[in-house]
């Protein structure tokens, strides 16, 4: 308690910030609290991040968009080409069918069949047909990680007890929380929120009945405390599908689901992944 109080009497000092300007201006004091110092910081690196992760997207997007234009004009030019190709067959096929070697002389129109340049075609052929392999790999690669990364509410409810460092319920110790609690009446339907394949469904200790799920990509999840599990280990599972039934088995104070999201062997808060990918 006594450490507590002396936390929240510090964070309270206040501080002064002193701006000096290079001209007969007097000098500004700012007077702040030193938690909304500090807030003002962290506040200040989110919107950096945000702004960073949206950036790289806008990026990704045009590029893919100058991509497409590019393959447009492929095509386009490709279209011409082929108009030309079949112009001029349409005219050595005339000239072929009237036989006589007089009459082919008599009839050509050389000028008009058009001038074809066939190494010019081949190459348009290959740089169009390589631009659109890129752009069907990026949005296969683009596909494939949407379906295995976790996505949306495992189950209806609300949060109870969040990610990170928190007081245990039962032993009333400080503890890492490695996923977030979601409070909701036993034998609500708890469903998968990627695909992937289940790599443990049993009881196991404290968890109670829990079912975990690989989705590759380095992406894990786990969903604990279930009344029943409704998968078997090897079986391979759809976003949305029932995977177990919520309840209150191993250590716990009432009925709700512990569900973990984690990414390349390490757990994340999974609260970043509940809302969908747009």
């Amino acid at each position: 308690m006594n450490r507590i109080k002396f936390f929240l009497r510090k964070s309270f000092t206040t501080v002064t910030i002193m701006v000096v300007p290079h001209s007969k201006l007097k000098p500004l004091r700012i007077s702040i609290p030193l938690i909304g110092l500090f807030s003002c910081l962290f506040l200040s690196i989110v919107g950096a991040g945000y702004i960073i992760s949206v950036g790289v997207n806008t990026i990704e997007y045009y590029g893919m968009k100058k991509k497409l234009s590019y393959v447009s004009s492929q095509f386009s030019e490709l279209r011409i080409v082929m108009h030309s190709l079949k112009k001029a067959d349409a005219e050595f096929s005339k000239l072929l069918s009237l036989k006589s070697k007089k009459t082919i002389l008599e009839e050509a129109d050389v000028e008009n069949t058009g001038s074809l340049n066939i190494e010019l075609l081949k190459k348009q052929v290959s740089e169009t047909i390589q631009s659109v392999s890129e752009i069907r790999q990026y949005i296969e690669e683009q596909k494939n990680l949407y379906h295995v990364t976790p996505t949306g509410w495992p189950m209806k409810g609300s949060v109870n007890s969040g990610f990170g460092l928190r007081v245990h319920p039962i032993s009333g110790g400080k503890i890492s929380h490695s996923g977030i609690d979601i409070g909701a009446p036993i034998g609500t339907p708890i469903k998968a929120t990627a695909d992937g394949i289940v790599s443990f469904s049993s009881r196991h200790n404290d968890s109670g009945n829990i079912v975990v799920l690989e989705h590759g990509r380095g992406f894990t999840t786990v969903y604990a405390h279930n009344r029943e599990n409704r998968v078997k280990v090897g079986q391979k599972v759809k976003r949305g599908e029932v995977v177990a039934i919520s309840g209150s088995t191993g250590a716990t104070t009432g009925p709700h689901l512990h569900y973990e999201v984690w990414e390349n062997k390490r757990p994340i808060d999974p609260a970043s992944f509940l809302k969908d990918i747009s």
